[in-house]
């Protein structure tokens, strides 16, 4: 019970991450335009940190991980959509 409790809480924080990267977006717009690259990476990074995360079944890692790739690139997929 107590697994799948914090299973239901991680998934709810990571799905959190949109609308937060889409405000991050709107209140970094210059910072955006300046270090696309780095962003990539992050999200890269990231999503390498949790594969190892669940490689070696640690759920922390796997689900701080995951939440830094959804912020960063929905703050990047925002800024794509504002380009148009």
């Amino acid at each position: 019970m107590n697994n799948a409790f914090n299973l239901v809480i991680s998934v709810i924080v990571i799905f959190l991450g949109i609308p937060l990267g889409n405000f991050l977006a709107k209140q970094t717009k210059e910072e955006l335009i300046s270090g696309q690259k780095w962003f990539k990476l992050i999200i890269i990074l990231s999503i390498i940190g949790a594969i190892v995360g669940l490689a070696i079944r640690n759920d922390a890692l796997l689900f701080v991980f995951a939440f830094i790739a959804v912020v960063t690139s929905r703050s990047l997929k925002a800024r794509d959509k504002k380009k148009r």
